[in-house]
């Protein structure tokens, strides 16, 4: 804490006379750089797509009505469904900025930098949902990437960071065991990819670059220009990382005298090259992953800015300009190529600053048009002309249940969340969600909602059911309001008010438990919309 002096901070002061005493002597003091303007990027992303709606000719949707915009926004940025309070504040907010407001202070609270880390470490380390035996990692290695997203650390330093963590000086004193995963700890995109150079390779051009250069690992890719020799070329930058001994708690090391990898199948060794044709610089006492993340992370990159633009565009619009997101090459053309050089320069002239961009998408007029069709030449996905559908995430899910239906960890009632994580992970498109078999029948029938929807388990309805005062059409909107961030419309409520007080006063828990069971399996709660 500053020391106050008068209401002023002593820096305050000192700051002050330093600027005074500069004015005085004729000494330049240089203005500090004004931040980019979120809105003056946002009115050039409409531009570009309403453009091409116009040559195409097509009316976009109109606006989303504020509970819609507040879920949405709320689900995207911070991974659950807003509280009740926050419904009622934001409807009777009459600020005509409120929406950018909301953006604002949605990205300054934790649950950002959480929900963040959740949707990077699917990104960076899908081995963690997928592979049973590498979930173990999923807890340290969010807790590290939630600290870099709580401090706004920069996306090119971020990813420095990650590719040029600290394995060993040789390979004669190997990384210790990974014995405590849950610990902040980035070394987990290593152990999950069995320290291999190959592996390591994919993921990187894959998830940084937008490249899915492992096609090309055993031969030429088969539609893209990279070749054989080229992915092997990305896996030498690895060539000197192994893991001694098996299974992903062995240690790792680096030897960084390693400057070439011979191919599997292959014979003649293959050096480090960048994906641009140049040659990488090689210091002889430093990792080659040093002279990749250089590269990788600069501004004048062709690949970065474009890649992570396009990823965090396909995270709000549930399609990427280029899509799939990962996967950039000449006969998969970006639908807006000029909106996505736009946004790359803009991103990295920003310093990479994630919340910049974010602030941006959410003031478009784009992501703030509503889900529902109003003519059929808005299906066109690649037109943004109307928000698209999209699927929750496990994460997403679960925080929303938890959040409505008052459900805590603890208790005697078990620890679902991570058979939600497995078994509600998205295995395809956002925009092109599906529900199994077996995620339907938990939600229909699993414990969780099963004690969520019955009094004396559930914190939610029993409050509702135990509330004085309130009617039954009282009831049933609070039930909307927690699960669907909305009140009822008149006909759903006339329709549900004879259904609960049909049954007479001694069965109002039970038809209440009733009403909420069917909101919580509704696709309006499942669904981003």
């Amino acid at each position: 804490m500053l020391r106050r002096c008068g209401g002023e901070s002593v820096l305050s002061k000192l700051l002050t006379t330093a600027a005074l005493t500069a004015v005085c002597f004729g000494l330049c003091v240089p203005a500090a750089a004004a931040p980019p303007d979120p809105q003056a990027l946002a009115d050039r992303i409409d531009a570009h797509l309403d453009a091409r709606l116009t040559a195409a000719k097509v009316t976009p949707a109109p606006p989303a009505s504020d509970t819609e915009f507040l879920r949405r926004a709320c689900l995207d940025i911070t991974g659950r469904v807003p509280k009740p309070r926050d419904v009622y504040d934001f409807l009777g907010d009459s600020d005509p900025a409120k929406r950018a407001k909301l953006i604002d202070e949605l990205l300054e609270m934790p649950r950002y930098a959480s929900h963040s880390a959740a949707v990077w470490r699917a990104a960076l380390a899908p081995e963690t949902t997928a592979v049973p035996e590498a979930r173990v990692f999923q807890t340290g290695f969010e807790a590290w990437l939630r600290i870099k997203f709580r401090a706004n650390t920069r996306y090119n330093a971020l990813v420095r960071e990650l590719l040029t963590v600290p394995l060993s000086a040789d390979a004669g004193s190997p990384t210790p065991a990974l014995r405590r995963p849950e610990d902040p700890n980035p070394l987990a995109f290593y152990a999950v990819k069995e320290a291999k150079p190959e592996n390591l390779a994919a993921a990187t051009a894959r998830v940084f670059l937008g490249v899915q250069i492992e096609c090309a690992q055993c031969h030429d890719h088969p539609f893209a220009r990279w070749t054989r020799d080229q992915f092997w070329n990305q896996a030498a930058f690895f060539a000197g990382v192994e893991r001694h001994g098996d299974g992903l708690f062995a240690p790792m090391s680096e030897t960084i005298s390693v400057r070439v990898i011979t191919p599997m199948g292959g014979k003649k060794p293959v050096p480090a090259w960048l994906l641009d044709d140049r040659e990488p610089s090689r210091s002889p006492d430093v990792s080659l992953r040093a002279a990749l993340a250089g590269w990788v992370t600069a501004k004048d990159n062709p690949f970065f800015a474009r890649a992570a633009v396009n990823r965090v565009w396909g995270q709000f619009f549930g399609r990427g300009i280029v899509d799939p997101v990962d996967d950039f090459h000449d006969d998969n053309k970006p639908s807006h190529p000029e909106l996505l050089d736009e946004l790359a320069k803009a991103f990295a002239d920003s310093g990479f600053d994630f919340k910049y961009l974010i602030r941006a998408i959410g003031r478009t007029k784009a992501y703030q048009r509503t889900s529902a069709r109003t003519e059929s030449a808005q299906d066109d996905p690649r037109l943004f002309a109307r928000m698209s559908l999209k699927g929750l995430t496990g994460e997403q899910l679960f925080d929303s249940l938890v959040l409505a239906t008052g459900f805590r960890e603890g208790g005697g009632r078990g620890a679902p969340r991570e058979q939600f994580l497995t078994r509600f992970a998205l295995s395809g498109k956002p925009a092109e969600p599906e529900t199994s078999i077996p995620q339907a029948l938990a939600l229909m029938n699993g414990k969780f909602v099963n004690d969520a929807t019955t009094v004396g388990a559930s914190p939610t309805l029993t409050a509702v059911c135990e509330l004085p005062g309130l009617t039954t059409g009282g009831r049933i909107t609070a039930l909307y309001v927690a699960v669907l961030s909305r009140e009822p419309m008149p006909k759903e409520l006339n329709r549900l008010v004879r259904y609960v007080d049909g049954a007479g006063k001694d069965h109002l828990a039970e038809r209440l438990g009733d009403v909420f069971w069917v909101l919580l399996n509704s696709a309006e709660f499942r669904l981003n919309h």
